[in-house]
């Protein structure tokens, strides 16, 4: 049996997903890569459905032939009923089920699956989250999981990890709305995205992934994954000052 203190270091170390793939990094060429992992440039284009060479920075750019049809682009969205909206009345939540969407997108998980995922937003911000979820399909972003989970990732038990939008709770240690009780707020691979407050740290577990400077699968940097939010009108938490929260984009920046 593997000594506790060993078992518990490879559950919270960043796992090596999608092996045979390379996560983009600032300054990173199809040439530089094809030497690095000795394949040619044709392969590299031809693998990952390239129609010019610009690479964007946390994509998963993949370093074999894969057996996986990519399929097109897709998103729709749809309206909710007040229980799949909120669940509780009790809550008195602070939108109504009327102003909230579900938006369904395509996304690339970890292991270069693709799947159609939803999130719920602010129906004010359905085409901007389209939009953005547009360009991390388009860049080869992987996300971990979103919705439905019983069928994007069977068995899953810790839902920290889940990229999603609206939830009516308050902002943590507070009484305040959070603006993901407003719908105004995405979380994109929280795990390894944290929120960083002094030794504070959501999710719990997320020890591996504070060091901002690797490039590992899922993580989010600076004129990386961000621009596809930033482009459409959000703001990133990763570049606030008194916090870091490197998962989270709003509209209003808060």
């Amino acid at each position: 049996m593997l000594k506790p203190l060993l078992a518990a270091l490879l559950v919270l170390s960043p796992a090596p997903h999608n092996p045979e793939a390379h996560i983009i990094r600032p300054g990173d060429t199809l040439t530089a890569i094809a030497r690095q992992y000795h394949v040619t440039v044709g392969d590299l284009r031809r693998w990952n459905n390239l129609d010019d060479d610009v690479l964007r920075p946390d994509g998963a750019l993949r370093l074999s032939d894969s057996h996986r049809v990519r399929p097109s682009w897709s998103t729709w969205s749809e309206t909710l009923t007040p229980a799949q909206a909120n669940g509780d009345p009790a809550k008195k939540c602070p939108v109504p089920a009327t102003e909230l969407r579900r938006v369904w997108v395509k996304y690339m998980d970890f292991d270069g699956v693709n799947h159609d995922g939803s999130l719920i937003v602010n129906r004010s911000i359905v085409p901007a989250t389209q939009k953005a979820f547009a360009l991390l399909y388009e860049w080869r972003f992987p996300i971990m999981v979103m919705e439905p989970v019983a069928q994007n990732m069977p068995g899953l038990t810790d839902r920290t990890v889940l990229t999603s939008g609206y939830e009516c709770r308050n902002v943590a240690g507070t009484t305040k709305w959070s603006q993901h009780a407003y719908g105004l707020a995405i979380d994109v691979n929280p795990r390894q995205n944290p929120m960083i407050r002094g030794d504070y740290l959501d999710p719990p577990h997320s020890e591996p992934w504070i060091p901002r400077a690797p490039y590992r699968t899922g993580m989010i940097h600076p004129l990386g994954a961000e621009r596809a939010f930033t482009a459409n009108g959000f703001s990133w938490g990763g570049r606030w000052n008194s916090l870091k929260d490197y998962m989270h984009f709003s509209p209003n920046n808060l």
